[in-house]
């Protein structure tokens, strides 16, 4: 997979992208990941990239010339362009799931006030968010989204399982707790369950317990379910 970020703060937006789990599938070509200065694109002698509003209105909008030629210049037939917005739809398990069977994503990370609206007609296949708050830019957006999207690929993860049993795999149920050593902490001990070696009754309590997890803390997934 290839993935482009378009930002006006590469260094953000590539920072926890460099460390751990992605650094290493990275590094086994499973992914190529890069972020560029949107103002490299840009004309004119102070390469400008945002403007006033037009129609009034507080604060700085970005400007369509330099992202247009951007994503003209990086796009491919098999490339999706994404919009990282407030606006967009909410980024989800099942969305960085659809999104990790693309070979080329060109992620387009919002500032200011956004991006021109002719951006979002003409280049942008669609609007995420990853939550409902606002973010300085749009950078540390698309590194989480990158991040949940990496994690997917095919020999990113040590144990290919591992995706499998996380949170929102099912998109319902929040994980149930876990446990390690030492069996004794703090006189704090381990449910005597997980070290019974009774899988059947294992498997009961994780089930138990990841349902009442979500009904403190995501009583919502169960209502959308």
């Amino acid at each position: 997979m290839r993935i482009d970020i378009l930002t006006l703060f590469p260094e953000i937006a590539l920072a926890p992208l460099s460390e751990s789990i992605i650094k290493r599938a990275r590094e086994k070509n499973i992914v190529s990941i890069e972020a560029h200065n949107i103002r490299d694109w840009a004309s004119g002698r102070h390469k400008k990239t945002d403007d006033y509003l037009c129609g009034g209105g507080q604060g700085m909008l970005l400007k369509p010339e330099p992202i247009f030629a951007a994503i003209e210049q990086l796009r491919t037939p098999e490339s999706k362009v994404i919009l990282m917005t407030p606006q967009g739809k909410p980024f989800k398990q099942a969305v960085a799931r659809e999104l990790s069977e693309e070979k080329h994503l060109i992620i387009l990370c919002g500032h200011y006030e956004g991006v021109d609206h002719r951006v979002i007609e003409q280049l942008v296949d669609e609007e995420i968010s990853i939550g409902d708050y606002v973010l300085t830019n749009g950078a540390i957006a698309a590194a989480v989204v990158t991040d949940a999207i990496v994690r997917l690929l095919p020999g990113a993860l040590g144990d290919e399982r591992s995706h499998l049993d996380e949170s929102f795999s099912d998109p319902n149920m929040l994980e149930a707790p876990a446990y390690t050593k030492p069996n004794t902490f703090r006189d704090m001990e381990v449910p005597a369950v997980l070290l019974s070696g009774n899988h059947k009754k294992i498997a009961e309590w994780k089930q138990e317990q990841a349902l009442l997890r979500t009904r403190q803390n995501r009583p919502d997934l169960l209502d959308e379910g």
